[in-house]
């Protein structure tokens, strides 16, 4: 699962800035190879490559990304080609049409047969300026936005302090405990959205592990601590995201977890890792993939030598840190007896069959 290719939806209202946005992943994400799905007829523009109305119309980028218009009923057969490994994809980003339901593509990625994709979340973009009358001309934004993982509240730089912060509260009312991002021309760090690969030098070069990935984060931060990322290509005119480590070398209590989890911190957007249980018998590695409020645990074996350790990274934006790591502390099993085998039913109720 953790090799997977993330299918990470794009969507918003039309001229909220979703190709803005787009574009900006593009050039930010210089070391990771994006294919790029544009839901939409029409000439769009992503980063002078024009691409004009064709249907499953495949460009190449100079950085190694591709680009295709298509249809909706015809994303399936493009996601196959994207993910097979000659492609070299790192991340698929849709953007979908200003005008799509968004519930359809949420349901065609999860519902995919595909064992070399995942999904990547839904991203709604929304005009900060023209959001209020946008929503009342169209309710159906109000739904969009609910189903939405992350919100990018965008163009923010054309509205008063006061406004923006009177529009932040009222989506945040709309859409609970789904961060909500501010920004101004679509400028979203990609590290929000995915990983960067780590790529080894010509002569060798592989992407890293899942957990090779998190022991690299690893062993750069302290075991737990919070870093917020300001050293990369700008930094935001209102938020920054966070990233939250935390490591137990006493497993967890599943049941705890999984509430942690169905109910998350304000702010969270992703969360990756791995879990050891103090469950009777049970000595498995249960590999986590969260977004939004997508979960996905998958046990595996832990490798030779490997000491059966909990190890999490969190990433969201507006993170509440020190509320986050006392919560993830709250699951270790402190107790000296096993627990009982049925408290891992939270974590098969989110396991692939």
């Amino acid at each position: 699962m953790a090799d997977r290719i993330p299918v990470v939806l794009v969507a918003g209202f039309l001229g909220s800035g979703k190709t803005t946005l787009l574009n900006h992943l593009l050039r930010a994400g210089r070391d990771t190879r994006i294919g790029v799905v544009v839901n939409d007829f029409g000439a769009i523009n992503i980063d002078s490559m024009l691409v004009a109305g064709q249907v499953d119309a495949m460009v190449s980028l100079g950085n190694g990304c591709v680009c295709c218009a298509v249809d909706v009923s015809e994303l399936d057969e493009l996601f196959t080609r994207l993910a097979q490994p000659r492609a070299g994809i790192d991340v698929i980003v849709v953007e979908a049409s200003g005008l799509a339901e968004p519930r359809n593509l949420i349901r065609m990625v999860i519902g995919s047969d595909n064992p070399r994709i995942r999904y990547g979340g839904l991203v709604e973009v929304v005009d900060a300026e023209h959001f209020p009358q946008s929503n009342a001309q169209h309710p159906e934004l109000t739904t969009h936005l609910r189903l939405a993982d992350l919100v990018v509240l965008n163009k923010s730089d054309r509205v008063c302090a006061q406004r923006l912060t009177a529009l932040r509260g009222q989506i945040s009312e709309l859409v609970g405990q789904v961060p909500v991002y501010a920004t101004t021309k679509g400028r979203l760090d990609p590290g929000l959205l995915f990983d960067e690969p780590l790529r080894r030098p010509a002569d060798g070069a592989r992407q890293l592990s899942f957990d090779e990935l998190l022991r690299d984060e690893h062993d750069h931060e302290d075991e737990e601590h919070t870093r917020t990322h300001a050293d990369r290509a700008h930094r935001h005119l209102h938020d920054d995201y966070t990233s939250v480590s935390f490591d137990s070398v006493d497993a967890l209590d599943p049941r705890a977890l999984v509430e942690f989890l169905e109910n998350p911190p304000t702010g969270l957007f992703r969360a990756k890792g791995f879990a050891a249980f103090g469950v009777e018998d049970e000595r498995r590695k249960f590999v986590l993939h969260m977004v939004g409020s997508h979960i996905v645990f998958e046990p595996d074996s832990w490798a030779r030598g490997e000491s059966p350790v909990t190890r999490m990274v969190l990433i969201g934006a507006g993170l509440q840190v020190e509320n986050a790591l006392e919560r993830l502390r709250a699951t270790v099993h402190t107790e000296a007896l096993p627990l009982d085998p049925r408290s891992m039913l939270g974590i098969w109720r989110y396991t692939p069959h």
